[in-house]
């Protein structure tokens, strides 16, 4: 296990990220003064960011199935509690983008290459943490059937 988030498990089966990105900054706030430089206030931290990305082959890991997985629990807004491979919880963060390229495209269109990245980010808003609950019914389901009409049409693809 590469890492976690929520219930979403990065391996060499799902999504292999070969890189990870960690962004910190911290505010200063100016005010500006007259024939003076500005004051500044230290007005805390931002939220971190963590950037994820790699290169998929679907034919050996993860493809469009587990990135529409990602992209479904994106769609809940919910904050998911982020957890290295080590154990160490990293805390909770939102999916604030997933950005995918197809490429090496067979002749049914499907990509035997997928370059993946995606940005989460820090919150500390406690008032998502009840959202994870209702979250983690984001419809399983669905997800499944999805994939299955996925999976479905390949073959039907591969079989014309």
């Amino acid at each position: 296990m590469l890492a976690s988030l929520g219930l979403f498990v990065f391996t060499l089966s799902t999504i292999p990220y070969q890189a990870k990105e960690t962004s910190r900054s911290w505010r200063h706030s100016g005010s500006a003064r007259v024939g003076m430089i500005e004051s500044n206030q230290f007005t805390g931290p931002d939220n971190a960011t963590v950037t994820i990305s790699g290169t998929l082959h679907p034919e050996l890991t993860g493809g469009l199935i587990t990135i529409s997985l990602l992209e479904r629990m994106a769609d809940t807004g919910a904050a998911w509690p982020y957890i290295k491979g080590t154990g160490e919880v990293v805390g909770l963060y939102v999916i604030k983008d997933i950005k995918y390229t197809e490429s090496n495209i067979l002749f049914h269109g499907r990509p035997r290459q997928i370059d993946f990245s995606m940005t989460l980010r820090e919150v500390e808003d406690i008032d998502l943490i009840g959202e994870i609950t209702s979250a983690l019914s984001f419809d399983l389901s669905g997800a499944l059937k999805t994939a299955g009409q996925k999976i479905n049409s390949t073959i039907s693809s591969l079989l014309s």
